[in-house]
């Protein structure tokens, strides 16, 4: 069909009789000869494999693992360390979206998710509202990345939990899944989304296509979540990756969001919708591109020409990618995290007044830094957080979202002290976020604290208690002491629940 193309077009250009209107019906009698006759039925679709398509390369064996695997999933148990692992992250994201429904992007989403209306399916969490799944895990999806307190997953340059906990939470309700298969939907949506990223390559699409890795990753995650929660099969399972693929976007233009609303949009509302209405449109019959993955035009040339598709089958079942997602110890932007680690740790070892401070060098990567110096939010604030800690020993979820506290003048004054310092010998570490932190005091004494692996990282993991702690701090403002003890016992007990509606009474707020 190519070489016909081209001879169309090369006709075309040579300035003979050759019209546009002839060039129409001569391009769709090569499309009416090439296409595939209409199906009656998914399963009637037939496989395309390697041999099927030019250039295939690995890619037809890959998709014929994932599928399979994706699609197995639901029934396959996980071992003991990732379901402990699922559930922490699975609470640690539903605190998120508990605390973000307060704050301008989650107020946003509820009165979206409201005014929309829908189908009364799925929980739009601390709202009277059901809708949809798809907008249901759009709006669950913008509460939970409403701040900076979601977990996230170095390697592969993402928020995982925002979008992929949402979609699986909107589609297991739509079928009433129980615990077991939530917990493995959300596991599977890690495993998947963090590898499209690390197989493509975060630097070949972000930096150089400018290209949003977390909607990346975020949409091939909450599509694997979502059709797991949905029960597809292997070859629906390959149409959901190609209508994933389809929508596969976002823009790296979300930094000059002021707002936290695009953002919160890029990160999370806009993957978990993305995937869930794969997962959905698939369910409901749609038929697609067998591979998407191999042949020609297929998505990982599309974004990363270099990438070898293996990547997204490596290890599957043996290294379960959410036990090396991080957890956010403070709930501000990741660049701030390891800062803020230092400064307690010299606080602890050798106390000290925010009075008595003289200056406060803080040295991260140069990429890292631009992100959080000096910005008009505060919970991505670097100078703002530092002044803060100062302060209260402790930088809460408040202090965190205090915009009117940067004006105080005791912030302002603490926060004078404190000096940015992009320090390129870092930048050869990441996706480590490794920080030097120098405090001089009036006395002249100097203390200085390396921090290489923040509170919270797969290097330096927080307990079950800490995970808990932080969800307390965060949901028990809005929903109240008892009813968050209820809903941190039931997560933490998702594998004995019979059907995950069971959550709605607890995350629903009239």
């Amino acid at each position: 069909m190519k070489r016909e193309w081209d001879e169309h077009i090369e006709a075309s250009n040579s300035g003979s009789n050759f019209t546009r209107r002839v060039l129409l019906q001569r391009v769709g009698m090569v499309i009416a000869a090439n296409a595939v006759p209409p199906v009656e039925n998914a399963s009637a679709q037939p496989v395309i494999s390697a041999s099927d398509v030019p250039s295939a390369g690995h890619g037809g064996a890959v998709m014929d693992e994932l599928s399979a695997y994706m699609s197995a999933a639901r029934d396959r148990s996980l071992p003991a360390d990732v379901v402990e692992a699922t559930k922490q992250h699975t609470l640690d994201t539903l605190a998120a979206i508990v605390s973000g429904s307060q704050l301008a992007p989650g107020k946003a989403a509820i009165k979206f998710a409201r005014s929309y209306g829908g189908e009364k399916i799925s929980t739009v969490v601390c709202s009277n509202v059901l809708c949809g799944p798809i907008e249901a895990a759009l709006a669950n999806g913008m509460l939970a990345h409403s701040d900076e307190t979601d977990d996230s997953h170095a390697p592969s340059d993402s928020h995982p939990g925002c979008s992929i906990v949402p979609a699986a939470l909107a589609v297991g309700e739509r079928f009433g899944v129980d615990g077991a298969h939530l917990l493995r939907s959300v596991a599977l949506g890690y495993d998947i989304g963090t590898r499209v990223n690390m197989t493509l390559g975060v630097t070949e699409f972000q930096v150089g296509g400018h290209a949003s890795s977390h909607t990346v990753a975020g949409s091939f995650g909450s599509a694997a979540a979502g059709a797991s929660a949905a029960g597809l099969s292997a070859q629906q399972m390959r149409w959901v990756i190609d209508y994933t693929a389809q929508q596969a976007a976002g823009l790296t233009v979300w930094q000059r969001d002021t707002e936290h609303i695009e953002k919160a949009f890029a990160f999370a509302g806009m993957p978990a919708r993305n995937g869930v209405t794969s997962a959905m449109v698939v369910q409901s019959g749609w038929t697609g591109v067998g591979d998407v993955l191999s042949g020609q035009y297929n998505f990982v040339h599309a974004f990363s020409p270099n990438a070898n598709p293996s990547g997204l089958v490596d290890k599957l079942g043996e290294r379960y990618e959410i036990v090396r997602t991080n957890f956010k110890k403070w709930t501000v932007g990741s660049p701030i995290q390891a800062p803020l680690d230092a400064l307690a740790n010299l606080q602890k070892r050798h106390p000290f007044d925010a009075d008595q401070v003289k200056q406060v060098v803080v040295k991260i990567a140069p990429a890292e830094g631009g992100l959080v110096n000096n910005r008009e939010m505060p919970d991505i604030c670097l100078q703002y957080m530092v002044a803060v800690m100062l302060l209260d020993r402790t930088a809460s979820f408040r202090s965190a979202h205090d915009k009117a506290r940067m004006q105080d003048p005791a912030v302002v004054r603490q926060r004078a002290k404190v000096q940015f310092v992009p320090d390129d010998e870092l930048t050869a570490l990441l996706p480590a976020r490794v920080a030097i932190v120098e405090v001089t005091l009036t006395d002249g004494t100097r203390l200085t604290e390396r921090v290489a692996a923040v509170r919270g990282t797969a290097q330096n993991p927080m307990t079950r208690e800490e995970v808990v702690d932080k969800a307390r701090d965060l949901m028990e403002p809005v929903l109240g002491k008892e009813p968050c003890a209820k809903l941190i016992d039931k997560v933490l007990a998702l594998d004995s629940v019979k059907d995950i509606r069971e959550l709605r009474p607890l995350l629903q707020l009239f």
